[in-house]
């Protein structure tokens, strides 16, 4: 497996990434918290990212869409454009285990994308062999708690 920079390492050269999730701004769901967290950690490795809903043509260094059968027409407008820079495709859960297996669109971004981002290594699975060497898992983790938990009585909690 290969190794990720850490939050403190900073990159060589700074990119410009333009990064899709199908999720509106406003939205609290899935797609929309982990593009904003993603968008938060490259920024603070030194790069320039814009976050939006569908690719509206900015000039970026490469791009990272987030569901690949709601994010196809960005992705294909992108490579349009810019037939040469790299592509990545975060692959959700309704896309593993499901969008992949049957809808046309989210297979041909599959067949789009440079590299695909998985958020656990079984997702792999769920994908042809010939496109596993397109996989890079990245292991998402949450911040502990700055003290122990307590649990209150008779509350059920998570």
């Amino acid at each position: 497996m290969k190794s990720h920079p850490t939050v403190d390492q900073k990159p060589t050269r700074s990119q410009k990434i333009c990064m899709v999730t199908p999720a509106p701004t406003y939205s609290r769901k899935g797609n929309r918290v982990t593009a904003l967290r993603w968008a938060r950690i490259l920024r603070q490795l030194g790069h320039q990212v814009t976050v939006q809903q569908s690719y509206q043509r900015l000039k970026c260094d490469l791009m990272i869409a987030l569901h690949a059968r709601r994010s196809h027409e960005s992705m294909v407008r992108f490579r349009q454009r810019h037939a040469n820079l790299p592509l990545i495709l975060a692959l959700t859960g309704t896309d593993l285990y499901g969008d992949i297996h049957s809808d046309e669109s989210a297979q041909l971004s599959l067949d789009m994308a440079d590299m695909f981002v998985l958020l656990q290594p079984e997702g792999v699975n769920q994908l042809p062999l010939s496109m596993h060497h397109k996989v890079e898992v990245i292991y998402q983790s949450v911040t502990p708690p700055p003290r122990q938990f307590q649990p209150k009585r008779g509350i059920f909690e998570i």
